[in-house]
């Protein structure tokens, strides 16, 4: 049995946990990583980037298969129709994420972090075993940081395996399905149930809300259910999954007038959320607080055990690779002896679907039920020229601001790649702009970025291109 010893000692090697350990090691940190499989986390390796590898097929296949079809009001046509071999797609993919991979153990290694490559288990605090290839290894701490992030949801009468599948599953099939019925219209069902239907599955969303993506006000996922019927989705809201039907063949499901349906599947999604990793052994015998199945965390993410840190997923929503990161960046400086602590006025979301959905800051909704008076200013992209060349006029940007001082308190925007205006909305308010500070910044024409700049204009009542 070996065993070493180490300033900080990180648990999960995803987005969250590679970024401490790599800003420590950066800060002369002594810093020992533990992963249980690839570097990167459900981000790297079956979430955020093969899902939007996966996306920016479908949207590639479908361009083409509209000139094929001579659908193209572009007047480029194709005489011989479009083919799909998904698993050459998949194998591409594939070879994203292990460059990444590479790319973050190569980043962990120039940072002097040691990897220890097993699933770590708890004996204390500050001590943790890890079975690895070469035996078992011991690893005590000064400080601990657990990032062990989350996995999707199971639901009790629909079982993984099988017709079943989670987007773990998803993301790996190398055959498209002809028939897929998708539990769950939030984010992550309809980003893959529209990417699926664009490669050519006939696809059926379930959601048990009145509304797909239920955390979006209406006017954002409007343009978003428009294209889901312009690609023959089919979404029942109101609906229930109930188990599978026959010999697993079809699904279940309880309708919002009380009727039982049978809906045919080959694959059948189930995304109905994620929790948290805690399963792990020897967490259960330490002292840690906890805010319902996620571990309670300070603004420092500390724990309620001594020198022990939590981040990202396991410590609750927003589950975002981004604040992970963000959280381990602050907790390897504070390992380092800096003072830090956590104080984002926002964190940027992106839904992907198609239109995609941004949201950063609050909603004018969330401003008044905070009490706040606000102005709101929304720009269509119907008005924006450069969304017109690229064929992308649906949605809009809107900005919500203060009444009494024009301070903005939440942007948000629907539209084709508005996911690119992720940084100047979190930008804009982290830096505590002012309506006004938006409207006289010159903005690039044309852009869709110009949106924004109009959208400000529209609020302080003198918008120009509407």
């Amino acid at each position: 049995m070996k065993e070493i010893s180490c300033k900080l000692l990180v648990i999960g090697a995803g987005p969250g946990g590679y970024v401490c350990a790599i800003r420590a090691g950066q800060l002369g940190v002594d810093t020992v990583i533990v992963e249980a499989g690839k570097p990167g986390g459900t981000c790297l390796n079956v979430g955020c980037i093969p899902s939007k590898a996966l996306i920016h097929a479908a949207e590639e296949y479908e361009k083409i298969r509209q000139m094929a079809e001579g659908r193209s009001p572009l007047g480029i046509s194709l005489q011989v129709p479009p083919s799909l071999d998904l698993a050459a797609t998949s194998a591409w993919k594939d070879g994203i994420v292990g460059r990444l991979n590479t790319g973050v153990s190569g980043l962990l290694r120039k940072a002097r972090v040691k990897i220890v490559q097993g699933r770590a288990a708890f004996r204390d605090g500050k001590t943790v075993e890890v079975q690895t290839e070469t035996g078992m290894q011991v690893i005590r701490a000064e400080m601990v940081v657990i990032a062990t992030g989350s996995k999707p949801v199971e639901l009790p009468f629909l079982p993984f395996g099988g017709p079943v599948i989670s987007s773990t599953e998803a993301l790996s099939l190398t055959a498209l399905p002809k028939k897929l019925v998708v539990v769950g219209g939030g984010y992550i069902g309809l980003e893959l149930g529209t990417a699926f239907a664009k490669l050519g599955s006939e696809v059926t969303v379930v959601e048990a809300t009145d509304q797909v993506l239920p955390q979006y006000d209406g006017e954002l996922v409007r343009p978003v259910q428009k294209r889901l019927q312009q690609l023959g989705l089919r979404v029942l809201t109101g609906a229930k999954a109930k188990g599978l039907a026959g010999q697993g063949e079809a699904l279940l499901v309880e309708t919002e007038d009380g009727k039982e349906h049978k809906l045919q599947a080959d694959k059948i999604l189930v995304t109905v959320g994620r929790r948290p990793n805690t399963d792990m052994s020897g967490l259960d015998g330490l002292d840690l607080d906890r805010s319902g199945p996620f571990l309670r965390i300070d603004d420092q993410c500390r724990t309620s055990m001594r020198g022990v840190f939590a981040i990202g997923d396991i410590t609750g929503e927003p589950m975002l690779a981004h604040r992970a990161m963000a959280q381990g960046e602050m907790v390897a400086e504070i390992a380092s002896g800096l003072k830090r602590g956590w104080d984002k006025r926002c964190i940027p979301a992106v839904c992907f679907t198609d239109p995609e959905i941004l949201g950063a800051g609050l909603s004018s909704d969330e401003a008044r039920r905070n009490g706040l008076e606000v102005r709101v200013g929304q720009f269509p992209f119907s008005a924006n020229g450069r969304a017109m060349t690229m064929l992308a006029e649906d949605g809009f940007v809107r900005v919500v601001a203060r009444a009494d001082n024009n301070v903005v308190l939440g942007l948000q925007a629907v539209g084709a790649g508005v996911s690119e205006l992720a940084s100047a909305f979190a930008l804009a308010i982290e830096m505590g702009a002012r309506v006004e500070d938006i409207a006289a910044t010159v903005h690039a024409h044309p852009t869709r970025g110009e949106a924004l700049q109009e959208a400000a204009l529209k609020a302080l009542g003198h918008a120009l291109h509407i």
